[in-house]
């Protein structure tokens, strides 16, 4: 079915506090030098004791609105990507509509850990291609450093936290949506999990004190082999080439790891969108905060082709192209 939708306005927000890799140095036994040789990390952003995923969501929606001088009054849906929600319930969703006062919307949280942006943008698309909802608030909000292990020295150097926000609304004249790919490998999900209510995963006993667990290389090798054959599958969907895509923006996990999909896709590397240097890993995050580090670097402008694509914890991934087309700020 053709897209009848349009991502017309961005917007996001990152915590003041800054966690560079010398102050890790303090921390945990690690370096810089280590850090940045093999993740291209440098520093990330940490919310406040007293900030949380909803803190940030307003924040990044309040952004938008301010840049884009977008009314919210009439959003009827609001869909937000989170594994770090301030409550089980009531969700970040139905917070954001409370802060907001948004007279009639849905209001759900959902979980799709690191491809939770582009899961977003796909319901977003349905939703407003099917003629369910004409106006779609889709945000990724994370605050990875409250369940992050600041003992274990292999994942504490990776997460940082923020939130951003987009607004995609209906246009039958110039629809954003060109091309969607998803997929999910279940039996990974014990390579990176955080545990809930359960300690047990396929009858294997799990680490149980809430924090991340990842097992790097493993996440690594499935997203090296996995991301260019989804990017491969949204080319052949769109009819398109790698010389048609201006940008390619992909989850912000590890500059190495981008680096290995870059040249196992044959795409150049100077033509690619990451904001994993001075935030870190930011989970649902990371590819909007990419988005928006582009256009405030005038990199990123409208009529450019992008090819999106998330992935992380689940396993899950989900790609998407689009023709970036944002209202006149």
């Amino acid at each position: 079915m053709e897209s009848k939708a349009r991502i017309t306005a961005i917007g996001t927000y990152v915590p003041e506090k800054r966690l560079a890799n010398q102050d890790l140095e303090k921390m945990v036994e690690t370096n810089d030098e280590w850090i940045v040789q093999r993740t291209g990390m440098r520093e990330r952003r940490i919310a406040s004791d007293n900030e949380y995923s909803s803190t940030l969501a307003f924040k990044a929606i309040e952004n938008l609105t301010k840049r884009f001088e977008k009314d919210l009054s009439d959003v009827d849906c609001i869909l937000v990507s989170t594994t770090t929600p301030d409550y089980a319930f009531p969700s970040v969703a139905c917070q954001i509509q409370a802060y907001f006062s948004i007279p009639h919307t849905a209001a759900f949280d959902f979980n799709a850990t690191c491809a939770g942006f582009t899961y977003g943008l796909h319901m977003a698309n349905s939703f407003i291609t099917s003629g369910l909802h004409r106006k779609v608030l889709v945000v990724a909000a994370e605050t990875m450093s409250k369940v992050t292990d600041y003992t274990d020295r292999t994942t504490c150097i990776l997460f940082g936290d923020g939130a951003a926000a987009v607004l995609v609304e209906k246009d039958e004249e110039f629809p954003s949506f060109i091309a969607a790919h998803m997929g999910t490998n279940g039996e990974g999900g014990i390579h990176v999990y955080r545990t809930n209510l359960a300690t047990m995963m396929d009858e294997k006993p799990l680490n149980s004190n809430g924090k991340i667990v990842q097992n790097g290389r493993e996440v690594y090798k499935w997203a090296s082999r996995t991301v260019p054959l989804g990017m491969n599958e949204l080319l052949n969907k769109a009819e398109l080439n790698l010389n048609d895509i201006d940008w390619f923006v992909p989850h912000s996990a590890n500059l190495r790891m981008i680096e290995s999909i870059c040249e196992k896709s044959n795409f150049p590397i100077e033509k690619t969108l990451t904001s994993v240097e001075y935030m870190g890993n930011t989970s649902a995050v990371s590819i909007p905060l990419a988005l928006d580090i582009g256009i405030n670097e005038g990199k990123l402008k409208n009529g450019d082709t992008l090819l999106l694509y998330g992935f992380g914890g689940g396993l899950t991934h989900a790609g998407h192209i689009i023709n970036w087309n944002l209202s006149q700020a």
